[in-house]
């Protein structure tokens, strides 16, 4: 179960946002947290580690990203285009560098396969929500 939307929808002050765009979106954030922290860790289980690395640095940098993104939007203060805005663009870039080189190893890794559809979600998500702050 997800809380994102039932928290949104306790928020005194509601905002001009569409709440189950921002719910799906910061829904969308931690599942791709979440499948970069495992995928992480499941590379790093691989006998060929090497060949991983790339796919490593660029999930720990999606996961702080995403992080940073869930953290803002999920606070319901008032938004901030100026920060908002380039935090999902910022988003947008890694979860697709991130699920790019996932799809690489997808064939042969399914950890790898499920870390890229969450990026692909993610991104899709980010996308959503900057067009409607737009």
């Amino acid at each position: 179960m997800s809380y994102a939307r039932p928290m949104l929808d306790t928020y005194p002050h509601p905002d001009d946002l569409d709440a189950d765009v921002l719910a799906a979106t910061i829904d969308a954030l931690s599942d791709c947290i979440q499948a970069c922290d495992a995928d992480t860790a499941a590379d790093l289980s691989e006998q060929s580690v090497a060949e991983m690395i790339r796919c490593i640095r660029l999930c720990l940098d999606c996961i702080d990203v995403c992080t940073a993104t869930a953290g803002v939007l999920s606070r319901q203060t008032a938004y901030d285009p100026i920060v908002t805005r380039p935090l999902l663009e910022a988003c947008i870039a890694i979860c697709r560098s991130c699920g790019d080189e996932c799809e690489r190893h997808a064939r042969h890794h399914a950890h790898c396969r499920i870390c890229a559809e969450a990026c692909r979600r993610c991104e899709q998500a980010c996308r959503d929500l900057l067009h409607i702050l737009s």
